[in-house]
């Protein structure tokens, strides 16, 4: 059964596991256009997605970490499908079932959604995170990591975490690893976003620092050049002696590509 990831561009993600396909924080917006950020902010979008809506599988949900233009665009409220669950914050779910997307499911930390289909079972699970540092986070929207745990006749076959827009904050972040060990892969969230002069998004030291926390096998980095706000590009965290800091495989990913989530298989011979 496949496991893979295809990177459509800033934090969106088409997430194929097993019998379940999911879209993670739709941003279709064109190069050029404005994503607005709220308190009347906003960035202008320097690539383009490599898909549109129109080419998109059949989905079984959407999970959203929070409600910025960069994460959930006018293009997505206009052309997605109103009856697909997004699994998002409450304050995001309150405003996307205004939007008439009446299956939006709003989670605090730790709460999670099931989706069954024959043997196989999706158990998706909000995380903490925080969208900037302490003080500046409560001017953003309020934000959510996320846990995928698929499995197969009861076996977990792939454990994926997928960081959110969130700064490195132990406190904050420290019971992630705790709940849920070994995980099998990490979409990151890097960027270095810049608000008013404000960190808002890891940069590549707290990349290194999240990796660190969650020791995950493999972290593919997203949420990187997408938009004149984010300031760290991909490669600063990509050095040779910033990813010998990090305790996984780091999978660059591009517009377009896929890469396989499968964990590691270790086989032993006798």
């Amino acid at each position: 059964m496949e496991t893979s990831a295809t990177f459509i561009g800033t934090a969106t993600v088409l997430l194929r596991l097993g019998s379940f396909t999911l879209l993670t924080d739709p941003n279709f917006l064109h190069r050029g256009q404005r994503a607005y950020l709220g308190h009347g902010l906003w960035s202008r979008r320097l690539t383009e997605p490599a898909l549109g809506p129109e080419d998109l599988p059949p989905l079984d949900g959407i999970v959203l970490s929070h409600l910025h233009g960069d994460h959930f665009d006018r293009v997505a409220r206009r052309h997605l499908p109103r009856d697909i669950p997004v699994l998002t914050t409450v304050q995001a779910a309150r405003q996307l079932r205004r939007w008439h997307f009446e299956d939006a499911v709003g989670l605090g930390a730790w709460d999670d959604v099931v989706l069954h289909r024959g043997g196989e079972r999706l158990h998706i699970t909000a995380v903490p995170a925080r969208h900037g540092p302490t003080g500046v986070h409560l001017a953003m929207p309020p934000t959510m990591g996320s846990v995928l745990d698929w499995e197969v006749d009861g076996v977990r076959r792939l454990r994926l975490y997928i960081s959110g827009d969130t700064r490195f904050n132990r406190r904050v972040l420290r019971d992630i690893p705790r709940r849920f060990p070994d995980i099998d892969t990490m979409l990151l969230h890097l960027g270095g976003t810049r608000i008013l002069g404000a960190l808002v998004t890891m940069d590549a030291r707290d990349g290194v620092a999240l990796a660190n926390l969650v020791r995950p096998d493999k972290v593919i980095p997203i949420h990187y050049d997408d938009y004149g706000a984010f300031r760290d590009p991909l490669s600063n965290f990509l050095q040779p002696t910033v990813t010998a800091h990090v305790p996984a495989d780091v999978t660059p990913i591009l517009r377009g590509e896929t890469v396989d989530l499968a964990p590691q298989m270790v086989t032993a011979f006798a």
